[in-house]
């Protein structure tokens, strides 16, 4: 039997299901927005671990370090490109142990195993030559680049606590290192200063007063070496996980037009080897818990307010380079999307998926660079979903999560749903509520159900013969694997009778665009 007939006798089995369906009215408020993303909301991570990263009994990075990653490949140059422009942010754990061979720096080593070193590894180094190299295939797709810069340097380790590191920051390598990106004619878009050292950090940490001063001295060696305010690159941070008082205190002392942007990481589903992962990412309470931490950061940016807003700048979900058995899979889509979803709810600009390749969260496999489901899902968030964020309520099932933005091409709007339930379908519905102003006989008006007269562009994902944790995505009953060329696969949408509901299958996730949508927000 051919591929091509275990494809389909796979789709028909998926097809063949026992689930209940359910009608369900979406109503979305299209009069005004309720956040604006970045254009580039979508972003990957580009990551330090060399190949002898290991946790939980496995050594899931390979060959997709920065230092040692193959970046000729045709797969990762098409991933990348297909994005037209993609965000990545180069970064990681190790980024405080790295020095730039450049300048002063003569002697430029990898990293190596050392157990009384951060993170288990010894100081490493980027050479120049790889630096050029990295930026060629920047350059060659477009990349929008993040690069996080090494926060520990000149710093200490705390005789008195533990963890903490004191002392001035040193910028001469940083320095150097710009300079020599500007003599090249390299593009950065932002840098972000250090990682993870915010509260109790990961393996080290700074105090927030001391973040706050150094951070200043980036800002003015970015001035310096940047006059033009046009081309100024973005500066971000703290990079870490969220601590309310340890925020507040560094955004006060670094004060206004310092901070361009304030970066925080999301680990919400714990530890890469917990057994009940599977069951966390299809239950709607545990996904909606993390909203807390978005509505904090939200908070603090309201009350700074730095110009670029919140960011997510690294989020893999699972830690310690993700779930062997479920991160690469359908199953991911349930919790990574919903993210996307979420952040953009609470006005983050940016989220950064740990990682573009490397370790088991990877959008692409880490020897093949084939996409793994959730690409397919990021890159139709890109495509379709806008930046300017709609509300949206539905108040008839938790499993069905949706979200909707004005569309990427106008007019209309675009929408996901994402359904965590395996036995429940929906057949959705759509209202248009608007929000008339006070001065207005009328209150608010919840207008009647949506019909449009257009046909509406739908994208459903599903899991190949309906295995969530397999690692074949169904767009269209069509499986998603790069041509022989190692193209990725067109994605094209299937046209849908305006009168027809909206259909989302148990366990699947649908993008839909409508564009005769009347959304005044979206005009």
């Amino acid at each position: 039997m051919d591929l091509k007939c275990i494809f389909s006798l796979a789709i028909l089995v998926s097809q063949i299901s026992l689930s209940s369906t359910q009608n369900v009215n979406v109503v979305i408020q299209g009069a005004t927005s309720i956040g604006e993303t970045d254009d580039n909301f979508v972003c990957a991570t580009l990551d330090w671990w060399p190949t002898e990263k290991c946790n939980y009994n496995q050594c899931p990075w390979g060959k997709a370090g920065l230092l040692n990653l193959d970046l000729k490949k045709k797969g990762l140059i098409n991933a990348i490109k297909a994005f037209n422009p993609l965000r990545i942010k180069v970064g990681g754990s190790l980024q405080d142990q790295v020095v730039y061979g450049v300048g002063g720096v003569k002697n430029c080593p990898n990293f190596m195993k050392n157990e009384d070193s951060l993170f288990g590894f010894s100081q490493g180094c980027l050479p120049m030559e790889r630096w050029d190299e990295l930026n060629k295939i920047f350059n060659q797709t477009g990349v929008k680049v993040t690069f996080g810069l090494n926060a520990l340097l000149g710093r200490n380790r705390s005789q008195i606590e533990k963890g903490l590191w004191v002392g001035d920051w040193k910028s001469q390598n940083a320095r150097d290192f710009m300079k020599y990106t500007i003599s090249k004619g390299y593009k950065v878009d932002s840098y972000e200063f250090g990682n993870q050292l915010s509260g109790a950090g990961m393996s080290a940490s700074v105090e927030a007063e001391q973040y706050g001063k150094d951070i200043v001295v980036l800002k003015n060696l970015v001035k310096e070496l940047h006059p033009d305010p046009k081309t100024q690159p973005k500066v971000l941070g703290p990079s870490g996980y969220y601590d309310e008082k340890w925020f507040n205190s560094f955004l006060e002392v670094s004060g206004h037009d310092v901070v361009d942007g304030v970066t925080h990481h999301i680990y919400n589903l714990g530890p890469g080897d917990d057994p009940n992962m599977i069951t966390k990412i299809q239950d709607p309470s545990y996904l909606n818990q993390v909203a807390r931490t978005y509505k904090g950061v939200l908070n603090i940016v309201n009350k700074f307010k730095p110009q670029s807003g919140a960011w997510v700048s690294e989020s893999g979900g699972a830690l310690h380079g993700g779930a062997k058995d479920l991160s690469p899979t359908f199953a991911d889509g349930f919790w990574y999307l919903d993210q996307l979803g979420m952040a953009s709810t609470y006005n983050h600009k940016v989220f950064c998926r740990q990682t573009l390749i490397g370790g088991n969260y990877a959008l692409l496999n880490t020897t093949t660079s084939i996409p793994n489901p959730d690409y397919y899902g990021a890159l139709l968030w890109h495509r379709l979903m806008g930046s300017t964020v709609l509300a949206v309520t539905q108040e008839s099932n938790p499993n069905l999560r949706v979200y909707a933005h004005c569309a990427k091409k106008k007019p209309g709007i675009s929408t996901i749903f994402i359904n965590l339930s395996k036995d429940s379908s929906f057949n959705v519905t759509l209202s248009n509520y608007e929000h008339q102003s006070r001065n207005s006989r009328s209150t608010d008006v919840a207008k009647p159900e949506f019909r449009g007269s257009k046909d509406r562009e739908e994208y459903p994902l599903a899991a190949l013969a309906g295995n969530i944790q397999g690692q074949i995505v169904l767009l269209n009953d069509v499986p998603m694997v790069p041509t022989e060329t190692f193209d990725i696969p067109a994605m094209e949408p299937k046209l849908v009778n305006a009168s027809m509901p909206i259909s989302i299958a148990a366990h699947s996730i649908v993008y839909v665009t409508i564009k005769d949508f009347q959304a005044p927000a979206c005009a």
